[in-house]
C-alpha cells in the first residue's frame, strides 16, 4: 500500500511562548466542545516546512482518535473524506501563516467540526501540516504525526516545562544533563488544586497550595534514571504526570570481545548475545527493548561499551530465554532510536498491522506505546530449517532460462508457500532459474522492493524466514536456481545507516555519514546513494551478499542499478555516467571475488548499460549483464520494421567472446509486449495485429527468436501467456504513469484460454530445446549467423553435429527470402513435426505475416524426445535379433504412488553388442544418475528404473542412451 505515515502521537506540549516547541495550542486543556487553535513551528521536529517560501500553500491533514478506534493508527472522521484530499488544495484545510516558519489552524467546536456522534468519546485530535501538493510534510523528528489530547471536565495535570515532543508515549524533548547541573520544571493544572507538588526521585521538590502551577529546579546529584512526578490533589481526586529522563554516568571503554562482528552475535548456550554497532563520533549509546529490566528506557545496565578508537559500541546481554523473541533498538546520544542494521527481522509500526496470520503466523506484536519507529528483533535458539538439498549443482550460467517475477503480482496470497505450489507450472515452462524482485525488508508492504530499509531481513509481507528457505530448497529439488534482485546502490531514510548520520535540515545524509554520499554521484539515483569506495560500505555490502548466499542458499544476485556503483560524480550527465569507469570496474571485480569466495559459482548479474568496453571487461571476468532490446522486440512484434533489429541481444553482435549477455524481450521495467501489440500494432488488409488471436501469434513469433538466441535468457512473469495489462495499469482500470508500481491483475485464468495456452506451449517447447542434451551446446556457442534487420528475419545456430534454423516474418504482409541451411538433408520443424529437404544451397522460402519456423537437423519431435526411430520389445534381455537401435521408457508417463513410483523400465533395442550407457538428466540438463553402464549383447533389454525414480519430483526428464554407433535421448514425465 502507498504509505502515509500515520504513527499517532500524544502531545503534552506547553502553550507558553517562552518554551519553543513543535506544536502548541489553546486552550491549554481542550475539551471536545471547545474551539481549538493549533500552531506549528516548522523549525522544530523534522523541519519539513522549514524555510518554505509559499506561506499561503500550507494545509492540514486531520482526524480524531476515539474510544471506537481499534488502535492508535485508526484515525476516524478524517476531515473531508476517509482518504483525505492529500495533495489537494482544499480551502477548509488551509493554514494561516504567522511568519517565522509558523502556521496556525483553527477548529470551531471540535465535536461539530469532525462530525463525531454523541456518545462517542474523542480522545485525541490527529493533525499534521503539509504543503499543497503533499510533497512536504511537517512531522515529529522521527517522522510520526502529531496529536492533541482532548480532556474531560475533571482535574488534569501535566508538565509544561521542559517541552514535550509529540510521540505516542509522552516523552520530553531530549534532555542531556550531567551530574551537577539543574533542570527547570513546571507543572500546570486545569483546575485549582488544593495541593500541587513536584517530587524528584521520591523526594519532595516543591509544593504549592490552592494553585494551578508549580515550578522548581531539579538538581542532578547522581547519574542514572531520574523521575519527576507532578501530583495534583483536589478533594478525593488525585492526578499525576511523570517525567522520566536519564543522566549518563560516563562511557566505559573496553575492547570488542573476540570473534564478534557488527550486528547480533549469538553466544553458546542460547541465553546471551553480544550486540555490536559501528557508530564513530557518538557520545553515548544504550540498548532499549524487551530485555529483562530494560522496559524500553535508557538505563545504566544497558549502556554500551565503546572501543578505544571510538568507532564501535558493544554490549553483552545475558539472561535471555532460548527461543524467545526480543524487540530492541539502539538509543544514540539519548535521542535517536534505530534498529540494528544487521537485524534479520524487524517490526514496523505502520505496516505490520496489514500482514495477516495466514501470511505470517504468530507475528510478534509491535511494542506500541513504548517506543517509536522500526525496531529490530533477535532470538536465540530460533527454529531452524532442515535443508533437503545441501549440494545443489547450479545450472550453467551460460544456459540460464530465468523467470523474473514480483511475488506480489504473481500469486494473490503473496507468500512463499503459494509460490512454492506454482513450481510445477514453472518447471513445465522449462525455466531453470527464478529471479525474485527484491524480497529484503522495504518501506511499506505492496512495493516493487527497490526502496530497501533492512538488508538482512526478509520482508514479512511475503512470509516467514523458514518459508523462504523451504521455497529455495524446493526449487533446488526441482533443479531450479534462485536469484535475488539485490538493491545495494541506495537505501531509504528508514535504514539505520542513513538515520545514524542524517542532516534533518536538508533532509539528506550528513556530510560525515560513513556509508552514504551526501548527494548522489549519478543522475538516476533514488533515495540515498551508497559510497562503494568507503571501506565500511564495502564491508556492509559484502556481509549482505554473504548472508543470503549462506543463510538462504540462494544462487546469486541481479544487482539493481549497478552502473551507480561509482564515486565518479557525473551530476546530471547520463552520457558521461555510462562511459568507461575504471574505478567502477574495480569495485565490481572486488564484489565478484567476494561472492566467489563465499559461494563459488554464484551468479552475478548486472543491470549495467554502460560503455561496451566496460561491459566486455566485466563479462570476461565472469559476470552476466542485462541486454535491453525491449524497444526493438516491441517494434518487431507490432510489425514496424525500421527499428526492429534486436541483434543487440546476441553477444557476438556486440563483439563479446563469452555468452554472458542476459537477453530479454520484457522485464519489470519495460512496457508489456502484448499490451503494445494490442494497442498500437500494425495492420494490412485483413491482417491486424491489434486482434487478440493475431497478437498472441506474434508473441509466439517473437519468442521463437527471443528464447533461442544463445546465452542466458529471461522471461518476465506471464509473458508466456501474452500478459496484456500495461506496466502503468491502475487498480481502477485506467492507465497512468503514476500507477507504474501499483498492483497488477493476476491472471492465472489465461491458462484456460486456448490461444494463450498455445503461447505457453511454444515457450515450453523452445525452452526444452535449449536444454535438450543434443542441442544445449548450441546455446553456449559463438557459432551464430543471423539476419535480423528486415521483415524476414532468420537465425542459425550450429555445432559439429546439431544445427538449428529459426525463420520468421515480422511484416504484416507475406515475405520471401533465400535461405541456405547449414547442411543438406532432411530438417524437422521442431514445433509441428513436418519435414523440409534442404539442398545446401539457397532456397526461396515464403512466409505469411507472423509465420515462423524452428528447424532442427535431428528428429527429436516425433520420437518422444529421442533421436532414434522408436521400436522396442518385451523380455528382460536378449530375445530375437535386433537390426535397428531403439530406446523407450515404458510407461512414458509415470504415476507416483504413496510408496514411490509404479514399475517402469528402459527398453533398449541393441543391434550391435558393446558398451551401452544410459544417463538420467533433468530439464535443466543436470546429470542425476547413471542407470546403465556396461556391455549388452544384440537383442532387446529391459533396465528397471523404479529405484532410480523414487527420489525424483514431478516433472520432465531425459535419458541419454549411447550405444555402439548410435545415440538417442528419450523423454519421460513423472506426474
Amino acid at each position: 500500500m502507498k504509505r502515509i505515515l500515520l504513527l499517532v502521537t500524544l502531545i503534552c506540549g506547553s502553550v507558553f511562548a517562552s518554551v519553543a516547541q513543535l506544536l502548541t495550542w489553546t486552550p491549554v486543556f481542550p475539551k471536545d466542545n471547545d474551539n481549538l487553535s493549533v500552531v506549528v513551528d516548522a523549525t522544530k521536529g523534522n523541519r519539513g516546512l522549514n524555510g518554505y517560501s509559499n506561506t499561503s500553500d500550507v494545509y492540514v491533514h486531520t482526524g480524531v482518535i476515539t474510544n471506537l478506534s481499534t488502535s492508535s493508527f485508526d484515525w476516524r472522521y478524517v476531515k473531508f473524506g476517509a482518504q483525505s484530499p492529500w495533495g489537494q488544495q482544499v480551502a477548509g484545510l488551509q493554514a494561516t501563516s504567522m511568519g517565522s516558519n509558523k502556521w496556525r489552524y483553527d477548529i470551531t467546536n471540535v465535536r461539530s467540526f469532525y462530525g463525531v456522534p454523541a456518545g462517542e468519546t474523542i480522545l485525541k485530535v490527529a493533525i499534521l501540516f503539509r504543503n499543497g501538493n503533499g510533497s512536504l510534510k511537517q512531522t515529529n523528528t522521527d517522522g510520526s504525526d502529531m496529536f492533541i489530547p482532548i480532556y474531560s471536565n475533571e482535574l488534569q495535570v501535566r508538565f509544561s516545562e521542559p517541552p514535550y515532543q509529540p510521540t505516542s508515549t509522552p516523552a520530553p524533548e531530549p534532555i542531556n544533563l550531567q551530574v551537577g547541573q539543574t533542570l527547570p520544571v513546571t507543572a500546570i493544572t486545569s483546575l485549582s488544586a488544593t495541593s500541587l507538588r513536584l517530587i524528584h526521585n521520591g523526594t519532595p521538590l516543591q509544593t504549592a497550595a490552592n494553585a494551578t502551577t508549580v515550578s522548581g529546579n531539579v538538581s542532578i546529584t547522581a547519574s542514572g534514571d531520574q523521575t519527576v512526578i507532578a501530583e495534583a490533589i483536589s478533594g478525593a481526586t488525585t492526578k499525576r504526570d511523570t517525567l522520566r529522563f536519564f543522566v549518563s554516568g560516563g562511557v566505559t571503554t573496553a575492547p570488542l570481545p573476540v570473534g564478534v562482528r557488527d550486528g547480533i552475535n549469538y553466544e553458546p548456550g542460547n541465553t546471551s548475545v553480544v550486540l555490536v554497532l559501528y557508530a564513530p563520533g557518538k557520545s553515548r549509546v544504550s540498548v532499549i527493548g524487551d530485555f529483562p529490566g530494560s522496559n524500553w528506557l535508557e538505563q545504566s545496565a544497558f549502556a554500551m561499551n565503546r572501543t578505544q578508537d571510538g568507532n564501535y559500541w558493544w554490549l553483552r546481554i545475558t539472561g535471555l530465554t532460548p527461543g524467545t523473541e526480543y524487540a530492541f533498538q539502539y538509543l544514540v546520544d539519548g535521542t535517536l532510536k534505530v534498529g540494528d542494521p544487521y537485524a534479520e527481522k524487524v517490526l514496523d509500526p505502520w505496516n505490520d498491522q496489514y500482514i495477516t496470520p495466514a501470511t505470517y503466523p504468530n507475528l510478534k506484536p509491535y511494542p506500541t506505546g513504548r517506543t517509536t519507529g522500526i525496531v529490530s528483533v533477535l532470538q536465540t535458539n530460533e527454529p531452524s530449517y532442515n535443508w533437503t538439498v545441501t549440494n545443489f549443482t547450479r545450472p550453467d550460467k551460460r544456459g540460464l532460462v530465468i523467470y523474473e517475477m514480483l511475488l506480489r503480482d504473481f500469486v494473490a496470497a503473496h507468500d512463499w508457500k503459494t509460490l512454492r505450489d506454482t513450481l510445477s507450472y514453472l518447471q513445465r515452462l522449462g525455466v531453470n532459474a527464478i529471479q525474485l524482485m527484491p524480497v529484503g525488508e522495504f518501506d511499506g508492504n505492496e512495493s516493487w522492493g527497490y526502496n530497501p530499509s533492512y538488508f538482512f531481513a526478509p520482508d514479512k509481507y511475503y512470509g516467514t524466514k523458514n518459508a523462504l528457505k523451504e521455497f529455495v530448497d524446493t526449487c533446488h529439488r526441482r533443479g531450479i536456481a534462485v536469484i535475488l534482485d539485490m538493491v545495494l546502490n541506495h537505501t531509504t531514510g528508514s535504514n539505520p545507516l542513513a538515520a545514524l548520520y542524517w542532516n534533518s535540515s536538508s533532509n539528506q545524509p550528513a556530510s560525515n555519514n560513513p556509508w552514504l554520499n551526501e548527494t548522489a554521484r549519478h543522475p538516476f539515483n533514488v533515495f540515498n546513494d551508497f559510497n562503494h569506495e568507503s571501506l565500511v560500505t564495502r564491508y556492509f555490502s559484502s556481509r549482505v551478499m554473504e548472508h543470503w548466499l549462506k543463510e538462504y542458499k540462494v544462487d546469486g544476485y541481479r544487482f539493481d542499478l549497478s552502473k551507480g556503483f561509482t564515486q565518479n560524480n557525473t551530476g546530471t550527465d547520463v552520457a558521461a555516467w555510462g562511459r568507461y569507469d575504471a574505478s567502477r570496474v574495480a569495485i565490481w571485480k572486488r564484489y565478484y571475488d567476494t561472492m566467489q569466495l563465499k559461494s563459488p559459482g554464484s551468479y552475478v548479474i548486472l543491470e549495467h548499460f554502460a560503455d561496451n568496453t566496460e561491459e566486455i571487461e566485466l563479462s570476461n571476468y565472469g559476470m552476466l549483464l542485462w541486454a535491453n532490446n525491449t524497444y526493438q522486440f516491441q517494434e518487431a512484434a507490432m510489425g514496424f520494421l525500421p527499428n526492429s533489429n534486436f541483434s543487440g541481444n546476441i553477444f557476438t553482435a556486440r563483439g563479446w567472446t563469452k555468452p554472458h549477455l542476459v537477453g530479454y524481450m520484457e522485464s519489470h521495467d519495460e512496457e508489456r509486449l502484448m499490451y503494445k501489440s494490442l494497442q498500437f500494432g500494425n495492420s494490412f488488409g485483413t491482417y491486424n495485429i491489434r486482434n487478440l488471436a493475431t497478437a498472441l501469434k506474434r508473441m509466439e513469433l517473437t519468442a521463437a527468436f527471443g528464447t533461442l538466441i544463445p546465452g542466458p535468457r529471461m522471461i518476465w512473469q506471464f509473458g508466456e501467456v501474452g500478459y496484456d495489462f500495461s506496466i502503468n495499469h491502475c487498480p481502477d482500470g485506467t492507465v497512468n504513469n503514476n500507477c507504474r508500481t501499483s498492483n497488477k491483475p493476476i491472471r492465472w485464468d489465461y491458462q484456460t484460454i486456448a490461444d494463450r495456452k498455445a503461447v505457453f506451449t511454444v515457450y515450453s517447447k523452445l525452452n526444452q530445446l535449449r536444454q535438450h542434451p543434443l542441442y544445449k551446446n548450441n546455446f553456449t556457442s559463438d557459432r551464430i549467423v543471423h539476419s535480423l534487420n528486415g521483415p524476414f528475419k532468420w537465425l542459425q545456430l550450429t555445432t559439429d553435429t546439431s544445427n538449428i534454423v529459426v525463420l520468421g516474418n515480422f511484416d504484416v504482409a507475406a515475405s520471401q527470402a533465400s535461405i541456405t541451411f547449414p547442411n543438406a538433408g532432411t530438417w524437422y520443424d521442431y514445433l509441428s513435426g513436418a519435414t523440409f529437404n534442404a539442398t545446401g544451397a539457397g532456397q526461396s522460402i515464403l512466409l505469411q505475416p507472423g509465420e515462423y519456423k524452428v528447424y532442427v537437423n535431428r528428429n527429436i519431435t516425433n520420437t518422444g524426445g529421442g533421436g532414434g526411430t522408436g521400436g522396442g520389445g518385451g523380455g528382460t534381455g536378449g530375445g530375437g535379433t535386433v537390426t535397428t537401435f531403439s530406446a523407450k521408457v515404458l510407461p512414458n508417463l509415470i504415476s507416483r504412488t504413496v510408496s514411490g513410483t509404479n514399475a517402469v523400465d528402459l527398453v533398449l533395442g541393441i543391434p550391435t553388442a558393446g558398451i551401452v550407457t544410459a544417463t538420467v538428466f533433468n530439464l535443466a540438463g543436470q546429470q542425476l544418475s547413471v542407470v546403465q553402464n556396461g556391455s549388452l549383447t544384440n537383442g532387446t533389454h529391459r533396465v528397471s528404473l523404479q529405484q532410480q525414480m523414487q527420489g525424483l519430483s514431478a516433472g520432465n526428464y531425459f535419458i541419454k542412451v549411447t550405444a555402439p554407433g548410435a545415440e538417442t535421448v528419450v523423454r519421460f514425465v513423472i506426474q
